[in-house]
């Protein structure tokens, strides 16, 4: 069982495990489960026998038979109708599996991978997913933290994806202002939104140096401020709008500074004309790590040193 936010990487991980497995040679077959009407999905993963209901013409093998020997990746599980989940839980202990129209049973050699970006907890509580079913898939679990949690990933993965979608006579470089806008962002789309960011920079550069503004970070459930003529109520709209435009100019301000000076809070202090308790309480208040800065420019350039080193060497 995979559970983690979407856009973590669920599939990847799954990609990985059979890969890297004694089942590689045979077939990953993946299944969104959620993308499939409740009727539709036991046949899907069973198959059904010619005649076995109106407009079975031919027989046909479901999504079990076809990973036979290798691996069956069950994306969104959590969305698995309770006639689906009952049959493949059958699946998981007794490694049968009936198709449908057929009056025998037939045997499974397969690995299942399901995923869910509900936390295993709550899906629990939700009532919707049977229990002895959650724990057969949780023999071996995996939580993949949201891109969040670990933005000292960020700079390899930002160059990473520089390598992967930029041209090797074109590949702009980063600017201290998008790097200090990647570790200030939260990324509510995790490692995908990453990937998306980097590929807006790509095409939107100019002079081969990626700025904060080409990266195009914002938050689409953020309504946008009244333009001049809207309708505004209340009267403390002003002083709101005040106090979150002096809120951001502080935040983007301590992300570049950070950046700036590697992560020294007396350098950065001493740059920015404050006193070092003072500069170490408004990066406490906007929740600013200055470790997170520290090898910073280090790590992403070795990052690409590395993947030119690596290409180079293939060729």
């Amino acid at each position: 069982m995979i559970s983690g936010e979407t856009g973590t990487g669920k599939e990847l991980v799954a990609h990985a495990i059979h890969y890297l497995s004694a089942r590689a040679q045979f077939p990953f077959v993946a299944v969104n489960c959620g993308a499939l009407p409740d009727t539709l999905l036991e046949d899907e993963l069973f198959g059904h026998e010619r005649g076995a209901f109106t407009h079975a013409e031919s027989r046909r093998e479901g999504l079990v038979a076809q990973a036979e020997r290798g691996t069956l990746f069950l994306d969104e599980i959590d969305t698995m109708a309770g006639k689906a989940q009952v049959d493949l839980l059958r699946v998981l202990q007794d490694r049968k599996y009936r198709v449908i129209g057929s009056s025998r049973e037939r045997s499974a050699d397969v690995r299942v991978i399901a995923a869910t970006n509900i936390s295993p907890g709550r899906l629990l509580r939700s009532g919707n997913f049977r229990t002895d079913l959650f724990y057969r898939l949780s023999v071996f679990a995996i939580a993949l933290p949201p891109l969040r949690a670990r933005k000292e990933d960020i700079p390899s993965l930002a160059a990473h994806f520089l390598q992967k979608h930029a041209r090797d006579d074109r590949r702009p470089r980063l600017g201290s202002g998008a790097v200090a806008a990647l570790l200030a962002w939260d990324w509510p789309g995790n490692v995908r939104e990453l990937e998306n960011a980097v590929i807006r920079g790509i095409h939107l550069n100019r002079n081969g140096v990626i700025e904060e503004a080409d990266l195009g970070l914002s938050d689409p459930t953020t309504e946008p401020l009244a333009a001049p003529g809207d309708s505004v109520s209340g009267p403390s709209t002003y002083q709101a709008m005040k106090r979150a435009a002096i809120e951001a100019f502080e935040r983007n301000y301590l992300t570049l500074l950070m950046s700036e000076h590697g992560g020294n809070v007396s350098s950065a202090a001493r740059a920015a004309g404050k006193e070092r308790r003072g500069l170490g309480k408004l990066l406490k208040k906007y929740c600013v790590d200055p470790k997170s800065f520290r090898g910073l420019n280090a790590a992403l350039v070795q990052s690409l040193d590395s993947a030119e080193t690596g290409r180079s060497s293939t060729r």
